[in-house]
């Protein structure tokens, strides 16, 4: 039987870090998250929590493609895929350096 529970990884990965960290950054840097901790005043250490479970979240993902965990990670998928989510529709948004021809 499948017990749902939460595990810590003790590897590290240099480059893991370094993506979870950028992502992190990417993801709450700019935009509507500071705009909404300004508005309710978030304090440093909230935000520090925030970025912090963030980027722990995205390592492991990041491990589970590593390691080709597909399994796990479909697991994730099905047991966060409700219904009852805020989110509407997803449009893929990136942005970087576009070489102009």
């Amino acid at each position: 039987m499948k017990v749902w529970s939460k595990v810590v990884l003790k590897d590290q990965n240099k480059e893991v870090e370094l993506l979870s960290k950028s992502f992190t950054n990417y993801l709450y840097g700019y935009g509507p998250i500071r705009d909404i901790g300004r508005k309710y005043n978030m304090s440093a250490e909230d935000r520090m929590l925030l970025d912090q479970f963030t980027a722990n979240r995205i390592a492991g993902l990041l491990m589970l493609y590593l390691t080709k965990d597909y399994d796990r990670i479909n697991d994730i998928v099905n047991k966060y895929n409700v219904d009852a989510s805020m989110i509407e529709a997803i449009r893929p948004e990136i942005e970087g350096y576009i070489e102009r021809k």
